[in-house]
Order: C-alpha cells, then sequence, then structure tokens
C-alpha cells in the first residue's frame, strides 16, 4: 500500500519579498518623519528595516527613488478626495487636508526638499510627476467632475485648470513661505475659485464654514 504523503502548508502571511518591501518603506517614512529627506540615508533604512543595503538597492537604485514611493504612499493616504456633496465643500475640505498634512510639519519640509530635487534630476521628475503628482491630480480631478455632473459648474470648465488654481496657491506659500497657510487663506482661495466656474443657481454655491 502507498503512503499518503500530506500536502505542505501554504506558507502564512505575506512572500517575504513583499514584507522586506513593505518593512523598507516603512522604515524610510519613520526617518522621513523624524528628520527628513537630507538627513536619511540607506544605511540607516537597512539598519531599521532588518534587510541589507543589497536588497534596497535592488528595488530602488538611489535615495531618491525610494524617498518619492515612500512618500508618495503615505502622502496619498493623507490627502484623500472627499465627497461631501458640493464643490465648495470637497475643495474646501482637501485644501485644509493638504494644509495639515504640510504646515509646519517635517512632512511639508521633505515635500519641499523632494520639489527640489526634480528640479535637479529629470529621472526622479518622471517619478515625481507618475507617482506622486499623477495619482493626486487623478484622485481630486474627480471633485470638479462630479461638480460638473451635478450641474454646479459651468460646462467646458477644465478640472485641472481648477485643480492648478487651488493647488497652486497652496504650494506657492508652501515654498515661498511669504504668507501663512492659515484656514482663512484656504476659504479665501476656494471661494474665489468656485465664484469664477459655478453656474448662477444660487442653491450651489454654500456658505462659509
Amino acid at each position: 500500500m502507498t503512503e499518503t504523503v500530506p500536502p505542505t502548508p501554504a506558507p502564512r502571511g505575506r512572500p517575504r519579498s513583499e514584507r522586506a518591501h513593505q518593512a523598507i518603506l516603512d522604515a524610510a517614512n519613520e526617518i522621513l518623519e523624524e528628520r527628513g529627506f537630507v538627513d536619511l540615508t540607506i544605511d540607516e533604512v537597512a539598519q531599521r528595516a532588518g534587510v541589507s543595503k543589497t536588497t534596497i538597492y535592488r528595488r530602488w537604485p538611489t535615495k531618491g527613488t525610494l524617498v518619492f514611493e515612500a512618500f508618495a504612499a503615505d502622502f496619498l493616504a493623507r490627502v484623500p478626495g472627499p465627497d461631501t456633496g458640493s464643490l465648495r465643500g470637497d475643495l474646501l475640505a482637501s485644501l485644509r487636508a493638504w494644509i495639515r498634512v504640510n504646515k509646519g510639519t517635517v512632512k511639508g519640509r521633505t515635500l519641499v526638499g523632494l520639489i527640489a530635487e526634480v528640479q535637479r534630476d529629470p529621472e526622479l521628475a518622471e517619478i515625481w510627476r507618475e507617482g506622486v503628482i499623477g495619482p493626486v491630480r487623478a484622485q481630486h480631478r474627480t471633485i470638479v467632475e462630479r461638480a460638473i455632473e451635478r450641474g454646479e459648474v459651468l460646462p467646458g470648465v477644465d478640472p485641472d485648470v481648477v485643480l492648478d488654481l487651488i493647488y497652486g496657491a497652496a504650494y506657492h506659500r508652501l515654498l515661498q513661505s511669504h504668507l501663512p497657510l492659515s484656514d482663512r487663506f484656504a476659504q479665501d482661495v476656494v471661494d474665489t475659485v468656485v465664484a469664477g466656474v459655478r453656474t448662477s443657481d444660487p442653491t450651489q454655491s454654500g456658505g462659509r464654514t
């Protein structure tokens, strides 16, 4: 009689490579939160993640590419696209969340450092556009598209221009530090943009909150 060999049980949890990948991203984000982009080193990331530097460099050829992926995943999670039922409410909630993440924080200083890096490195600039700007824009473009579908926004309004007006102003204050990223600023920017693109129906405008 032939003895039946029981099947080998499938390993539990995530594959080792996936666990290592996430551990590296988590370690990078921890260091970014503590000290920012400039002081992050691959040596310390490897030590915290419990992997070798070779393991990191197989996935990310430079410090910049690692930081970009770690930053993008965390940043996107912190600035979700809300759905309040109105264009003003959605834009204001989005801009307020963006300000909370970046105003006077290590995250904000890291963002400024990454923006500086992409000016010097075309490869990182491409990663920045595809990994950060693209997903953020897609996430927030929906806000304007929903408002158009509701008839709240004039036909022909370009969602990308609306986002440029909102976030262009916010990035300008973050990078120049000439005026505060205050809640009054957020309301004034949103109200100015909404006033320029909304339909004439007064019931759609909403009040200041």
